[in-house]
């Protein structure tokens, strides 16, 4: 996982955040929109990876959280 990032990211990025903005302004809570897009995010990740290469994705997820990375982002208005 210490390649260069795709150069599509930034722009599948933009997507997501805008599918998150709708969902927001729809009333869906944080919570299910979440479960949501991490459901179709694994199902993506199922369809075009192997487990152990959906595993590295998912430690470096949970190294993300663990390290607080994640707490600077910019929270939800509500």
């Amino acid at each position: 996982m210490d390649q260069q990032p795709p150069e599509d990211l930034s722009h599948a990025g933009s997507v997501v955040d805008k599918a998150i903005e709708y969902m927001m302004e729809q009333g869906i809570a944080p919570i299910s929109a979440a479960s949501a897009l991490l459901g179709g995010a694994l199902g993506l990740l199922a369809r075009s990876m192997d487990d152990r290469s959906i595993a590295a994705v998912l430690r470096q997820a949970l190294n993300s959280v663990e390290s607080g990375e994640l707490r600077e982002l910019p929270t939800l208005p509500r």
